[in-house]
């Protein structure tokens, strides 16, 4: 079990007093949980959930630390702040006999609220072990992303060329403990995350400028071999999809996404072994993505950070990362001219 902060159970026992849950009433309190909320989880990790009503139905959809935005299972208020929020997946489970069988998984968050703050748990079975695992954490309601803004408007500062095709000057990981498989090759900031033959798997950490930015533009080119991926986070929170999708149909998973948000408008990705260029401008919570010249994101609002986020402050600023663990992938060109204010 996760060691808590003094601060964060102080929290918890605050509000656990000052408001008694009141099992089975019989009317409906006040819902004050609907809207959007960016959540830290103690020990690492960024969370997002949405809570929203339709037709007198509470629903949401749920971030939590990586992967995708999944509709939660269920959602229900036990009182006017005391949310809880199931999620649920299935797995496939070996017997003694060594059949598999279909199994369904329920995870539980018991959110409670004072204010705009919320602080709570995550309870449900342990990854690839037996028992239970428990997640603390703590949370801001994250106000509505506004209206778009006008990118004829924008002024820019001078350019700064982020890497300089010799060295890792500028760059380093975000985990000084995790091993590093990008290096400088004839130019290019090449990942090469090499795994052994048999073993365990090598978790090599991300790489992060040593700069951090508010808003921006970010133009560079890619190189993504067949059946690689990567990804390209903005201010350490948004992810802009590199992976080898070429041919497929459109996803939000696919080159030039907003991972697992926004799914780009048409297919623009070249085939794997080339190299790709990507044009991003990220102001006042609204992305636009360029691949290979054509605009596959345009404006759009972008309602909380993605999977792999290592902030959940929307405001402030942050660094570019590029995603470390997952293929051999090459980044040249890299140059980010921030906006001005």
């Amino acid at each position: 079990m996760k060691k808590v902060p003094v601060l964060l159970m102080a929290f918890l026992l605050v509000i656990t007093s000052t408001f008694a849950t009141s099992v089975g009433t019989s009317t409906a309190p006040e819902n004050t949980f609907i809207g959007t909320w960016t959540i830290d989880v103690v020990g690492g990790g960024v969370a997002w959930l949405k809570v929203h009503e339709e037709q007198g139905v509470l629903d949401g959809e749920l971030l939590w630390i990586g992967g995708s935005i999944l509709p939660v299972s269920d959602v229900y208020m036990v009182d006017k702040n005391t949310l809880i929020v199931t999620r649920t997946s299935k797995n496939e489970l070996k017997t003694t006999s060594g059949k598999a069988r279909s199994h369904t998984r329920t995870w539980t968050m018991r959110i409670t609220k004072r204010n705009d703050a919320i602080a709570g748990t995550m309870t449900g079975p342990a990854w690839g072990k037996i028992g239970e695992e428990i997640s603390y954490f703590t949370g801001t309601r994250l106000p509505a992303v506004g209206a778009a803004p006008n990118l004829s408007l924008l002024k820019y500062k001078k350019p700064i060329q982020l890497f300089n095709g010799k060295n890792l000057e500028g760059w380093r990981t975000i985990d000084p403990k995790s091993p590093n498989g990008f290096k400088v090759v004839d130019g290019t900031l090449q990942n090469n995350p090499v795994q052994p033959k048999n073993g365990d798997h090598i978790y090599y950490g991300n790489l992060r400028t040593d700069q951090e930015f508010k808003d921006f533009n970010l133009k560079l080119e890619v190189n993504v071999p067949k059946g690689n991926n990567s990804g390209i986070y903005l201010k350490g929170l948004y992810e802009i999809q590199v992976v080898d999708s070429y041919g497929q149909e459109l996803d939000s998973h696919h080159m030039g996404a907003l991972y697992s948000r926004i799914t780009p408008s048409e297919n623009a990705e070249k085939p794997a072994g080339q190299w790709q260029t990507l044009d991003i401008t990220l102001v006042e919570r609204h992305v636009t993505v360029i691949l290979n010249g054509k605009k596959i994101i345009d404006n759009a609002a972008v309602e909380g950070p993605t999977g792999g986020a290592i902030s959940s402050d929307v405001y402030a600023p942050g660094p570019l990362y590029l995603q470390g663990d997952h293929g051999n992938v090459a980044y040249r060109n890299i140059v980010l001219t921030p906006i001005k204010k």
